[in-house]
């Protein structure tokens, strides 16, 4: 069944490879990209070649999740085009890398708004369609970082991850008696085939960063970055996260796997989180919400008919 998706950041990284694999299977995707007429303008044009040539229903629409209005014309625009919303994927996200400390306070405010707040937005502008269909998935792309290993010099990213994680499982169970389902999805560090730690933001604060630097954590950085990359296996592939999603957005309505990990690394998130997904599920048991946990499917009105 082609269903109509919509994926936030998705000019590059997990996001474009997930939109261009999802669009392969048969589905209309629609890749929430920003500045589609400025910066990322070169990634637009990939993605229309990329779907000329596949002959995909590809769509590159403005979104950028740090706006309200922008996440809402994004949604609008997938309505109109189509008539539903089937899938809403978050992926949109920023990492930083650096010591803790020398992170100003508002760089910590900003990377939960991207982080976080953004998908608040999103969910604001597409959960109405969602309820009003009595059907959906809203797919989130987590992180292993913030129950796994938890290398030093990620802190802010790792705040706003676990942050994140913690709104999509109350809102799995705020969403299942609308026949919405979740699924969470917790890739590892690849340190390859992203440019996640390329393009990572550094400290505000040049003077305390250059105070680690050049004090008992001096050359601790690239430590850290050569411990990362020789836990990952030679063959990690970024683009198992994509088939993961695939094969998640594929799966029977009312089967989707509630959570997924991708980490070649296994820094260990998965057995964390087995048991704080077990505990959760306990506990809405004890208190009497057990249908929180599968999605409620909601029949499509009948029409009347007159003899």
């Amino acid at each position: 069944m082609s269903l109509t998706i919509l994926i936030t950041g998705a000019s590059s990284g997990f996001g474009a490879l997930s939109a261009r694999a999802l669009a392969l299977t048969g589905h209309t995707v629609y890749a929430g990209i920003r500045e589609t007429q400025g910066r990322n303008a070169p990634q637009v044009e990939a993605l229309k070649t990329y779907a000329t040539h596949h002959k995909v229903a590809l769509h590159a629409v403005e979104l950028d999740v740090q706006s309200e209005t922008s996440a809402q014309a994004a949604v609008d625009q997938v309505i109109a085009a189509q008539g539903q919303l089937d899938v809403l994927i978050h992926n949109a996200g920023h990492m930083v890398f650096g010591p803790a400390e020398a992170f100003i306070p508002e760089q910590y405010a900003q990377l939960y708004d991207v982080n976080v707040i953004g998908t608040q937005r999103v969910n604001r502008a597409a959960l109405p369609q969602l309820r009003k269909q009595g059907q959906g998935l809203v797919l989130w792309v987590g992180s292993s970082s913030h129950r796994g290993g938890t290398p030093p010099y990620l802190a802010p990213y790792f705040a706003a991850k676990a942050a994140m994680d913690a709104l999509a499982v109350s809102y799995a169970g705020e969403l299942a008696r609308w026949g919405i389902e979740t699924s969470i999805i917790v890739p590892g560090a690849f340190t390859k085939g992203t440019n996640h730690f390329a393009h990572s933001g550094r400290p505000a604060d040049t003077k305390r960063e250059q105070a680690y630097a050049q004090g008992a954590y001096a050359g601790f950085e690239q430590e850290v970055l050569d411990g990362l990359a020789t836990c990952e296996p030679e063959d990690a592939d970024v683009s198992t996260v994509a088939q993961a999603i695939v094969d998640i957005v594929g799966s029977p309505y009312g089967h989707r796997p509630f959570r997924v990990h991708v980490d070649p690394s296994s820094d260990g998130c998965e057995v964390v989180n087995a048991v704080a997904d077990r505990i959760r599920a306990e506990f809405l048991r004890r208190i009497g919400l057990s249908d929180v946990l599968s999605p409620r499917l909601i029949p499509a009105p009948q029409e009347s008919s007159h003899g």
